[in-house]
């Protein structure tokens, strides 16, 4: 299966995570403020790229920072609305952020891999089709994400990885952009 076969179109729902595919992951650490966000080189560019592309473009990131009160929800909104307002500048477009404040211990289906975010989105966009909608991500748990909810998966990382769950690996949101961009134009 090739990214032409999906005959991706403006019908389809992108889905994206957001620590390591939109900004840089801090290891062993949580983006607190917004001085500590930074986007990946060429995200910006591909959120341009993908407005084009897709009907509905989706946030889903797990944010237990919240649920071990190192970080307040409204912490995280200003650090939300700064990202916001960059991409939009830039052409880009996202039209909502989920996020689940749960432990990992919780085991709550709002967090990845359960799919209550994408219920959630589905629910606030009833013209999302989880059979025409990608998951972008950088785990396994959001491949698992995207299986759960009948997705395609997308895996980011500089080294790609043979797992059932993973149907597209890219070594960034940039290079699935402009591949798909490539194979919708020709």
């Amino acid at each position: 299966m090739t990214l032409k076969d999906l005959h991706i179109d403006n019908t389809w729902t992108l889905f994206l995570d957001r620590d390591g595919v939109i900004n840089k992951k801090l290891e062993n650490d949580y983006v607190k403020h917004t001085t500590d966000f930074e986007f990946i080189d060429g995200v910006l560019n591909a959120l341009r790229i993908l407005n084009t592309q897709f009907g509905k473009i989706v946030i889903v990131t797990n944010q237990q920072c919240i649920g071990k009160r190192i970080i307040l929800p409204e912490d995280l909104d200003l650090i939300h609305q700064n990202m916001l307002y960059e991409i939009s500048y830039l052409e880009g477009r996202i039209d909502k952020i989920y996020y689940a404040p749960h432990l990992a211990s919780d085991n709550h289906p709002d967090r990845k891999p359960g799919i209550g975010m994408a219920l959630k989105a589905q629910k606030d966009f009833p013209e999302i089709d989880f059979n025409k909608s990608i998951i972008v991500g950088d785990s396994l748990s959001d491949m698992e994400f995207g299986r759960n909810a009948s997705m395609k998966t997308v895996y980011i990382s500089n080294e790609p990885k043979d797992d059932e769950r993973i149907d597209f690996n890219f070594k960034g949101l940039i290079y699935f952009a402009h591949t798909l961009s490539t194979n919708l134009n020709n």
